[in-house]
């Protein structure tokens, strides 16, 4: 048989004819074989090394996580983040934060989310803070041992965030029209943390929430079903 197979198909009277050659496939051609490839880059350590607890809260001994305090945890968070002169915010968001249970209406916490991201049957609590230059901050905590233990620290500019399957996506714009940035943070068994496990381009799936201003944020005690999703500007 020859490189190229042929189709087959009927003419006008019934009787078989060729379809042309189809094409096959052919493995990659590597070019510039003779250059050395690059060394390996080391090892990435902006991420965490594994669970971190939050200092300064008290044990959960119901050990559901959906009983700690939500703004407990984020201001818990900031004042670690502040002694590791790590701060993920500017002192305008922080004080604003500050004010949440006063002032509930300018509150940058988003509503609490639960989800089960460590596949144990157990949700996470996923917490969302508006940061500004329309930045989200998304943390996720974990109980362990009923001790709260942050398993994620990330950020972003999102059109949309999603849990699905255990994992974390947060779709993003960029400056090719029609397409966005799929970020996908899954759980790592071994290091016992979420980690980036897929950076792409992808199709323009999202679309802008309505009527919604990009300053607002809803308080920390609005039920997550009653939350719209912020409106992002891409």
């Amino acid at each position: 048989m020859g490189a190229a197979a042929t189709l087959a198909g009927c003419s006008d009277t019934g009787q078989p004819e060729g379809a042309g050659a189809t094409r096959v496939a052919s493995a990659p051609a590597r070019l510039w074989p003779e250059r050395p490839p690059a060394p390996q880059p080391p090892a990435d350590r902006s991420g965490q090394d594994g669970p971190s607890p939050v200092p300064g809260l008290r044990r959960e001994a119901s050990r559901d996580i959906r009983k700690v305090d939500l703004l407990s945890v984020v201001r818990a968070q900031i004042a670690s983040d502040a002694r590791a002169h790590t701060p993920a915010f500017d002192k305008a968001t922080e004080r604003r934060i500050a004010r949440c249970a006063t002032e509930p209406a300018g509150c940058p916490v988003r509503a609490p989310q639960y989800q089960d991201l460590t596949h144990d049957g157990k949700a996470e609590l996923i917490v969302g803070i508006e940061g500004s230059e329309h930045v989200l901050a998304v943390w996720a905590y974990t109980l362990r041992g009923g001790v709260v233990n942050r398993i994620l620290d990330t950020a972003g500019t999102p059109l949309s965030v999603e849990v699905a399957d255990g994992d974390l996506i947060m779709r993003e714009p960029t400056g090719s029209p029609g397409y966005e940035m799929r970020t996908v943070h899954s759980w790592d068994d071994k290091r016992q943390t979420m980690e980036i496990r897929a950076m792409e381009f992808d199709r323009a799936v999202s679309s802008p929430a309505p009527g919604r201003s990009a300053g607002a944020a809803p308080s920390p005690g609005r039920s997550a079903a009653s939350s719209p999703a912020p409106e992002r500007t891409p």
